[in-house]
């Protein structure tokens, strides 16, 4: 909670339920703290108790962010926070702060409409020479010995296999550094995730704390396998994290982002790359060749459909592209 912020109970009470009931994440909590901060700003300026706020007073504010520059996206993340809390008021109320809300000010209001921007995903080609730089670097002596900025060799199998995996299976970034080693019964309720060795799948905890399987392909296969025994030899325990760190310990997100930057700057590609990049290339490229958008959505442990059908516009993309090139009435002739 910010210092320099006293939240009324309401919103104080409303926040540890998230946190404690229904248990949110760290980073939701964190979004629907600040969202809730500039309502209950709007709540002090204007002098008024939560049980008088109207639809009007709500229109009136969302406006005023709007035209201070915030963004059509975070209004639409903001306006759901606030619907979630007055939903919470107008039950709770009457319970915990002897006053009744009849109605909640923000239901029906619409956000106003943000632009649609497609994910960024590597090419099928960009994505292989992405793979191969990791898997030369990681087992081909012939590869410059700068490639680690001379760091242990067995960070650059770690990097490949975490990159294999990734890009694999279409994991978060949160849920391929939550991996311990493999599933004990000591891990058995407390692992965010772990991999089953025998049936080359691995199982991840994510958004909404929903576990689910993923398989694992031929090539990722290999390159965790290698993995292990090498991390065999820097840990001997064989519990913990399953990607580690020089310290031995459980890899940050950071690391994970500036590895995989610097890796795709030696493979020469010409693109910003970082893990989520990995994520949507594994839907785009899984889904122009399947075209089963259900399976899709399993994998990528979407709730709802419309979020993966985003990946078909990247599809479309890709075939007009090819039909520009190879249709032979696809450009205009010139006059």
């Amino acid at each position: 909670m910010r210092a320099d912020v006293q939240l009324s109970k309401e919103v104080e009470l409303f926040l540890e339920e998230l946190r404690c009931i229904r248990q949110f994440s760290p980073h939701t909590l964190k979004a629907y703290q600040q969202d809730l901060i500039k309502l209950h700003n709007f709540i002090n300026l204007n002098n008024i108790s939560w049980d008088l706020v109207q639809g009007h007073h709500i229109r009136v504010w969302v406006s005023k962010l709007h035209a201070n520059g915030l963004s059509a996206r975070s209004l639409a993340r903001m306006i759901s926070s606030w619907r979630t809390f007055f939903e919470w008021l107008v039950l709770e109320g009457p319970r915990l702060f002897s006053y009744t809300m009849l109605l909640n000010p923000v239901q029906g209001l619409r956000p106003p409409k943000k632009a649609k921007s497609l994910p960024k995903a590597l090419s099928v080609e960009y994505a292989q020479v992405l793979m191969e730089r990791a898997k030369q670097e990681a087992y081909c002596k012939s590869v410059i010995d700068d490639s680690n900025n001379g760091k242990a060799s067995w960070i650059l199998q770690r990097d490949h296999a975490m990159i294999e995996l990734l890009y694999s299976s279409g994991l978060r970034l949160s849920e391929i550094l939550g991996i311990n080693y493999f599933q004990t019964q000591a891990y058995a309720k407390d692992s965010s995730g772990w991999v089953d060795w025998a049936s080359a799948e691995v199982t991840v905890l994510g958004k909404g704390n929903k576990r689910r399987i993923v398989p694992i392909g031929k090539e990722a296969m290999r390159a965790l396998v290698l993995w292990r025994d090498c991390r065999q030899e820097q840990l001997k325990a064989s519990d913990g994290p399953l990607f580690i760190n020089e310290k031995l310990t459980r890899l940050s997100p950071r690391t994970v982002q500036a590895r995989l930057k610097q890796l795709a700057l030696r493979s020469g590609l010409p693109v910003h790359v970082h893990p989520h990049m990995l994520r949507h290339s594994f839907a785009s490229h899984v889904l122009q060749s399947s075209h089963d958008l259900r399976a899709v959505q399993e994998m990528l442990g979407h709730v709802s459909i419309g979020s993966t059908q985003i990946y078909t516009a990247l599809d479309f993309q890709h075939l007009a592209q090819v039909y520009d090139m190879a249709h032979p009435r696809a450009k205009a002739e010139k006059i």
